[in-house]
């Protein structure tokens, strides 16, 4: 792999680089809250379209040229430049510091561009700065090439928006009860409505932090729910830690029930839970991490579920994971609940998802259970929720 330094440059053919690759960004943030991003920008340097910036609110460009796949240090996006419309002409990545803290405080981080290239940075190149550009792949005489940028950035994420010339959306405000019939906008005033940003995201910082949401539109459901779970794969002391991703529900009728990987438990998206857990990732390796779908549509049919993991194989060092879930569901923001406490119990409790009267309710656990006595940390965890299940050892294939 070639190392690049700051403000270096080069052509990706040179590099190996010329069939799709990833582009992943790998962050130690000091315990801060970083947001990374990709900005699809036009030859101006402008995001002429919003629809390519591709960041934690949008996780894909609209034909997935662009897909980003949050992990527990940092990001990586899916990038394929060959399918990409002529009018966006360079690819920004950024990182962006929500909340309190400076990049100075950031430690040993990188840019990797598929096996080939590694841009290593680190805070030691910045002062009070909220966000780093910290590098760009742009197409120049027909050529796409790359260069590692390593700039700092006075604002924040929302600050960065309005640098490439996006246009923030105003937070949602409850609207009044109609006196007359409301007038569409002008297709003007639509399309510049249309070519805002929502930068809105819901963190879930310490035990008891919850938030309510709505269902919107009038639609039955909340749709599709994605739970994700993602860790940084070197926690182990250079063995992979395999931390899986797991819930405990319990349905409206009363039936409990439990979705994981450990004895294949895998659920069922269309018929009751109405959950289903994807691939088990054993490394930690997978871009992609653990997810679980929840069926939305069927949310009346749901009265709680409890989303917790468990390291089933490594040493138990919750700290060192960097573990973070991301709950997403069409039409909301998205909700985000870091594993940043405990210390070496092989559980979390990390949040739980309740059916408030046809409301969703989301409150952050963040609490943790290790084995005492027969009694499994499992065990222990349903005897605290109640959820009243019955245990047996089981296994992984």
């Amino acid at each position: 792999m070639t190392n690049f330094s700051r403000g270096q440059k080069g052509k990706l053919v040179d590099l190996g680089l010329a069939a799709p690759f990833n582009v992943v960004l790998d962050i130690d943030s000091a315990g801060m809250v970083i947001d990374i991003s990709c900005f699809g920008l036009d030859s101006a340097d402008k995001l002429s379209d919003e629809r390519y910036m591709v960041f934690y609110n949008q996780l894909a460009s609209p034909a997935n040229e662009i897909r980003m796949t949050l992990a527990g240090r940092g990001a990586s996006f899916a990038v394929n430049l060959d399918a990409l419309p002529a009018s966006v002409a360079k690819l920004v990545f950024v990182a962006a510091i929500d909340g309190g803290g400076t990049m100075r405080k950031v430690g040993p981080s990188s840019l990797k561009l598929g096996d080939s290239v590694q841009f290593p940075w680190s805070g030691a190149d910045f002062q009070d700065e909220k966000a780093v550009i910290v590098g760009e792949i742009y197409r120049k005489d027909g050529i796409w090439r790359f260069g590692a940028v390593g700039q700092g950035f006075n604002g924040g994420l929302s600050a960065l928006l309005k640098h490439f010339g996006g246009t923030e959306a105003a937070p949602a405000a409850a609207p009044p009860a109609p006196a007359n019939v409301p007038v569409p906008p002008a297709p003007q005033q639509q399309q510049q409505q249309q070519k805002t940003v929502s930068l809105s995201k819901v963190t879930l910082d310490k035990r008891g932090d919850k938030v309510s949401l709505d269902k919107r539109g009038g639609s039955k459901g909340f749709g599709r729910i994605h739970v994700n779970l993602n860790w940084n794969r070197g926690a182990s002391a250079g063995k992979g830690i395999d931390l899986d991703l797991g819930c405990m529900y319990e349905l409206a009728d009363g039936r409990p029930g439990l979705v994981q990987a450990l004895g294949n438990a895998w659920g069922d998206f269309d018929r009751p839970p109405y959950m289903r857990l994807a691939a088990d990732d054993r490394t930690g390796r997978s871009a992609e991490g653990e997810n679980l779908a929840i069926n939305g549509d069927h949310f009346h049919d749901m009265k709680r579920a409890l989303i917790f993991a468990f390291i089933y194989e490594g040493a138990p060092n919750w700290a060192a994971t960097d573990g973070v879930v991301t709950i997403n569901m069409p039409d909301q923001a998205p909700i985000e609940v870091r594993l940043d406490q405990g210390g070496n119990q092989m559980m979390c409790a990390i949040a739980m998802i309740e059916n408030r009267g046809g409301s969703m309710q989301v409150t952050k656990l963040a609490e943790y259970f290790s084995q005492q006595g027969r009694e499994s940390g499992h065990e222990l965890m349903d005897r605290r929720f109640g959820f009243g299940l019955r245990w047996t050892t089981g296994s992984k294939n």
